[in-house]
């Protein structure tokens, strides 16, 4: 008895970020590895990070991709563009992100700019501060991406009814 079930299976993009070479001085030698960061998306709100570490690069990006998709965030777009103002920190890196009218495009670089395609924003003005680092900028942006809300979530935050007229 087997029905035919259409599960609902997302398809992510996936775009590798950083491929370092890492490696451990143990007494025999140096035990050499790599080390891959990958953003997953959909381009429909949906964004993760991850990485992942092998003997191997194709085997470090599968494993990264698979962390990624465990991490995924949905992310709340308005005109394609995020709904206000935020900055996103991790570490000493720290990203700030302003919504942008249309027509803009996306004003980023390196990371952030792989992860505001994959997550669908298509207007957008971001700079990164302090740090240059591959991953801790991304880990930044998707830290501010990971802080906006929706306007319907505020709405029901805030106690505002739909005649009121935010955002519209």
């Amino acid at each position: 008895m087997t029905d035919n079930i259409v599960e609902d299976i997302e398809v992510f993009e996936e775009e590798v970020i950083s491929i370092r070479r890492v490696t451990k001085v143990v007494k025999g030698g140096k035990n050499l590895r790599f080390s891959a960061a990958v953003v997953v998306g959909d381009k429909n709100g949906k964004v993760g990070l991850g990485k992942g570490k092998a003997r191997e690069v194709p085997l470090a990006i599968k494993k990264a991709v698979a962390n990624a998709k465990k991490n995924v965030i949905d992310v709340p777009i308005l005109n394609d563009t995020i709904p206000y103002y935020t900055i996103g920190k991790f570490g000493a890196a720290r990203v700030v992100l302003r919504p942008a009218s249309p027509g803009t495009g996306v004003i980023a670089g390196g990371s952030v700019r792989v992860i505001m395609e994959l997550a669908g924003i298509k207007n957008i003005l971001t700079k990164s501060l302090k740090s240059k680092n591959t991953i801790t900028v991304a880990r930044a942006t998707i830290h501010g991406l990971e802080l906006l809300h929706s306007p319907e979530q505020i709405k029901k935050k805030r106690d505002i009814r739909e005649e009121d007229g935010l955002w519209q």
